[in-house]
């Protein structure tokens, strides 16, 4: 399997190299050189290469995450109180967020509307909340090594 893993990856460099060479030079800004990189059949292959990589990877990364989660029912546990946790903070973002900070003409000129401020908010409240844990989780360990000492 490594084997064949190599080879394909070679195959995949050497495609890429080939690729590479045919892609339009010059400079990018220009939209003359920009619409001749953009309809370039190199550059859609090299794309296409990009996204078919880009979907291996995520399939394999789930597929071994979710082998490891559901082989010890230890680990399913801790995964399900982490979720179970993540969900809480989200809870009590959304109920600490209000969506009536902005001003009524900055909502009628955007066509932002309350509820989309009041998710905006509840994003920035999980942010600083899961900020404050990890800051806590990393003092503590210290603390007690200190006053162990």
């Amino acid at each position: 399997m490594q084997k064949i893993i190599k080879i394909a990856l070679i195959v995949i460099g050497v495609i890429s190299a080939v690729l590479w060479y045919f892609l339009p030079s010059g400079d990018f800004t220009i939209p003359e050189v920009a619409a001749e990189a953009a309809n370039s059949s190199a550059m859609n292959v090299m794309f296409m290469i990009t996204y078919l990589l880009l979907g291996v990877a995520v399939v394999v990364a789930l597929v071994y995450t979710l082998k490891n989660l559901f082989s010890t029912p230890e680990n399913l546990k801790k995964a399900l109180f982490a979720l179970g946790g993540f969900a809480l903070v989200v809870i009590i973002s959304y109920f600490l967020s209000n969506g009536e900070d902005l001003d009524p003409q900055f909502l009628t000129d955007n066509d932002t509307t309350t509820s989309t401020v009041k998710n905006i908010g509840t994003g920035i409240y999980t942010f600083l909340i899961l900020v404050a844990v990890a800051v806590v989780l990393m003092v503590i360990p210290s603390v007690k090594k200190l006053i162990g000492k």
